[in-house]
Formats: C-alpha cells, structure tokens, sequence
C-alpha cells in the first residue's frame, strides 16, 4: 500500500513536470535539496568569517580554494590578499612577506598596493631582536617603508610608514651606539670612533645627537692621547 502511494505520487509529479524531473526535483518534493555549488561569493565570504573568528588557516584554505578555483574572478584578488593576512595575523610573517609580495608581483596596479608594502615592512619589523643583535630584519624592514614612502607619497600609509622609518632609525643607531661603546670599553678607540660618527652621519636627529657627539669628542681626546704617549715613547733615547 506504501509503495502504490509513492508511485501515485511520482506520477503526479510526472504529470506537472511534463515528464522531465530530475534527482535535484524529487529530492527538492520530499523536502531535501542539492548541495549548494561554492561560488567566489560564498566561498569568500565562508573566509572572511573563518578569519575573524581567528581561524586563520581555515581561512587561509577557503581563500585559496577560491583563487584556485575562480582564478578570473574579481573576488580572487581579495583572496590572495586575504591569504597573505591571514599568514601575517597567525604571526607567520615569513609567509605572510612572500604572499604579499606575490601580491605586489601579480597586482601592480592594484589600489592596496600601498597597504602591502606597509605589510612587508611590518613582517620584517616585527622580527627586529635586540640592539646587541643582527639588524638585518630592521634595514630590511626600513627598505619597504621607505619605499612605500617613494612610491605612494600621498597614501595614509605612507604617513605610517614615516614614523616607522624613524623608528627603524633609531634602532639603527641604537645598535651601532651599542657597538661603538663596546669597542670604547675594549679601548679600541679607532673602531669605536669609525661607529660614532657613523651615527652622526646616517641617524642625525633621532635622539643620539648629544650623546654621540660626546663621545666621539671624549674618543677623539683618547686617540690623541694614545699618538702623544706613542710619540713619547718613539722618542725616547
């Protein structure tokens, strides 16, 4: 009896179909319905809200499904920026420099641009270790901000990237001041001068000025006394 009323029924549904159902029609008879097909829209959007509940790398796989999949929509663009986001805000800043460059390489004229220079920049400034350690990640992170300043000098994150260079500046000098005044300590008043007026010439008015300037004058007094007892002693009979 069961099985003569569902074949009334697909009858019935024969008839007002004129003879052309489908899977996804019955289906949607008995109250079921097909998957939804993940457009650029939602599979953007599924991201986005992966992202903001912290959930980077499950953001990161919807982004890169979309760009993979829909390479040629608009939305994809979005999401290579949205990947190398969500590297940089899960810390992973390695990552995240090398897909905002890639950004930068298949986007050139894209109107983030700015922003992801100001990125880069910030990838290698929060790697910065101490003043008594290696400065590469700030002189690299100085080249971005610089850079973006060149290139964008009217952008709101060039305004950003200024102080940042400032900052970088100061690091700079810190690091060298650091240096320069072990070799003070050591007495070796030549490498310790060459470090001070290094910072006189490239980190003029970042904080340093008088002190630096104090003690290239107290290691210039200690070279010339080192020459006078060197002489001294040259001259002695």
């Amino acid at each position: 009896m069961k099985l003569k009323k569902i074949s009334i029924i697909l009858a019935f549904v024969l008839i007002c179909s004129g003879c052309s159902f489908t899977k996804d029609s019955i289906m949607e008879f008995f109250g079921k319905s097909s998957p939804v097909r993940n457009t650029p829209e939602a599979l953007y959007a599924r991201g986005t809200v992966e992202y903001q509940k912290g959930k980077y790398k499950k953001a990161r796989e919807f982004y890169t499904r979309l760009k993979e999949e829909h390479p040629l929509h608009e939305l994809a663009v979005l999401a290579e920026l949205g990947i190398a986001d969500s590297f940089f805000s899960d810390k992973e800043y390695a990552g995240a420099e090398v897909a905002y460059r890639d950004f930068t390489s298949f986007y050139p004229t894209n109107e983030n641009v700015p922003y992801v220079i100001y990125q880069m920049g910030m990838c290698h400034y929060l790697e910065i270790g101490a003043i008594d350690r290696d400065q590469t990640e700030t002189v690299m992170a100085k080249r971005e901000f610089e850079k973006l300043v060149a290139r964008f000098p009217q952008s709101k994150f060039s305004i950003l990237a200024e102080k940042m260079i400032r900052d970088c500046k100061t690091k700079l000098a810190e690091h060298e001041f650091y240096v320069g005044n072990f070799y003070f300590k050591q007495k070796k008043y030549e490498a310790a001068l060459k470090r001070f007026e290094g910072i006189t010439r490239d980190y003029a008015g970042v904080g340093l000025d008088l002190k630096v300037a104090s003690y290239v004058a107290e290691t210039k007094n200690r070279i010339a006394e080192e020459e006078k007892a060197k002489n001294k002693e040259t001259a002695k009979p």
